[in-house]
């Protein structure tokens, strides 16, 4: 059992088949929730919102689908919390990280391109592209959640509990892989560096059982490419202020997909995915240990250190004395205090019993009257 920020483990295997049902349920949710969102965008906006309305939409239904089926098979209290969107102490320095790490890698992936004098920028200022600008990045950036909450959320986490870590982060990255072959002008090579951005988002998450840090190097990693750069975004077009047109061997540029479809991006990576690992150590640490769950006999420890040091206490002390009580009537001449006579020498010499009778017989009759019984009154 893992603490609040991830799913389950150590399950028998009759709940690892029902977390691997769930799995497949949320992906076929998933499928679902692309087509109605898309039909309800194409009927309710048009122009430059219709994608910005599809994203937000995508993102709530999303949202919603996996919290209810959290809070009803998982019996979650908080499902969208235990999903990985926990508002924390210092969540929005995580989002920053994860941005700040996606930026410098598409910078380390254009940056042989520029030196090679392959990227030719335009520039639009109209009034209308910088408008543009921000609604790009509200899509970059509800596109980028979206794709988190299904590929690192409810979904990852049951594959988790099914087949554990390491077997989830490969599955997942691979279908992450895959889904972006429809995009326009995938190869190989994209294919493998979406994969690779997959798994680096997952471990991420893993590191910090949330989503900030990997939905801040999604977004950050689009962003910087559409909008600083003008180049294409997994081969779609976002660029509305800074256009460029890279020139030179694919294996550099990525051709019409973007340096996503470059090998240059492969390096910076698994360089990324290094980097990483290191700056999330204390997350891990944090967020990412196994609960320990108490066992054996419940023990009070106040009330044994309070018997404790009331035991040592005692011993400190003298015991106090024996409280005698007086039954009779006691005098100077009590029996106690009556020296009894000698033993002669020819009692111990002969061991005669008739010496101490005679001793007897004499203590007796020397006891006071006050001694004795009272008569019977009749």
């Amino acid at each position: 059992m893992l603490s609040e920020y991830g799913p389950r483990e150590n399950l028998r295997p009759v709940e690892r088949l029902r977390s691997l049902g769930f799995f497949f349920v949320a992906i076929f949710y998933f499928v679902i929730a692309q087509l109605i969102a898309g039909l309800i965008a194409r009927f309710s906006a048009s122009g430059d919102l219709r994608e910005l309305f599809f994203r937000v939409l995508l993102l709530l239904v999303l949202l919603g689908g996996y919290a209810g089926m959290g809070y009803v098979f998982q019996l979650q209290p908080n499902p969208v919390r235990a999903m990985g969107l926990v508002r924390r102490e210092g969540w929005t320095r995580e989002a920053g990280l994860g941005v700040a790490l996606g930026w410098g890698g598409i910078v380390a992936c254009v940056l042989p391109i520029a030196l090679t004098g392959g990227l030719v920028v335009t520039l639009w200022t109209t009034s209308r592209q910088m408008g543009l600008l921000l609604l790009n990045l509200l899509v970059l950036a509800a596109a980028a959640m979206a794709e988190e909450v299904a590929f690192r959320g409810y979904p990852f986490q049951r594959l988790i509990e099914a087949t554990g870590p390491t077997t989830a982060t490969i599955v997942m990255a691979t279908i992450f892989g895959l889904i972006h072959l429809r995009n326009p002008g995938a190869t190989s090579a994209s294919t493998l560096v979406t994969v690779l951005s997959g798994v680096l988002m997952a471990t991420a998450y893993l590191q910090t059982r949330a989503l900030w840090l990997p939905w801040g190097f999604h977004f950050g990693w689009n962003a910087a490419m559409a909008v600083l750069f003008g180049l294409p975004v997994s081969g779609l077009d976002f660029s509305a202020v800074v256009s460029s047109n890279s020139v030179g061997p694919t294996w550099l540029t990525g051709g019409g997909y973007g340096p996503e479809g470059s090998l240059t991006a492969v390096v910076v990576l698994v360089v990324s995915l290094v980097v990483l690992v290191k700056m999330t150590r204390e997350y891990a640490w944090k967020y990412a240990q196994p609960t320990i769950v108490p066992g054996g006999i419940p023990v009070d420890l106040d009330a044994a250190q309070a018997r404790v040091h009331e035991a040592a206490q005692g011993h400190a002390t003298e015991p106090a004395g024996v409280n005698l009580v007086q039954i009779a009537p006691v005098t100077s001449t009590s029996p106690s205090a009556i020296p009894l006579p000698a033993r002669s020498a020819s009692y111990e010499e002969s061991g005669n019993l008739d010496g101490e009778s005679r001793a007897a017989e004499k203590v007796e009759g020397e006891l006071p009257t006050e001694t004795e019984p009272p008569a019977e009154i009749r």
